[in-house]
């Protein structure tokens, strides 16, 4: 049971939740020597990270959305237009992003979360390989974590 001195809420509150992420990359930078080391630098702070690709009117063919945060590539979500698919746009979509991230952001490796029914042999061709499997991730679904060397 809660205490009555606690007030328990479920709305978003993006200045508590700023705070909340403040607080505690403190914490975790005291506790680790190398956020510790970070601080102040342009890696601690997470850079949003987006590449689109256009089809010859302007239309979304596709586009990977991710952030670099240290020597870390997360990337997110990473889509193709069925239309597109099978022609090489996921694969650039991704390597440009790699490039990026490793040439003019200093990222060394690179992550990411795929279920079953998505890509994990794509990512698994462009070299990305299996760190965790969490089965029924929602039920019925495999979600798997994929690292890569980019660096």
């Amino acid at each position: 049971m809660v205490s009555r001195m606690f007030r328990i809420e479920t709305e978003v509150d993006k200045a508590r939740r700023d705070l909340l992420r403040q607080r505690l990359r403190d914490t975790n930078a005291a506790a680790s020597p190398i956020l510790r080391a970070l601080r102040g630098t342009p890696g601690e702070r997470e850079r949003p990270l987006h590449v689109w690709a256009l089809d010859t009117a302007g239309g979304l063919a596709g586009g990977l959305v991710g952030h670099t945060w240290t020597t870390w590539l997360h990337v997110t979500y990473l889509w193709v237009d069925d239309r597109w698919r099978g022609a090489g746009v996921g694969s650039q979509l991704l390597a440009t992003a790699e490039t990026v991230s490793r040439d003019e952001r200093g990222c060394v490796d690179s992550r990411l979360e795929t279920w079953d029914f998505q890509a994990p042999e794509f990512y698994k061709r462009q070299g990305y390989e299996v760190v965790c499997v969490i089965p029924d991730y929602p039920p019925g679904i495999t979600e798997y974590t994929l690292t890569k060397r980019i660096g």
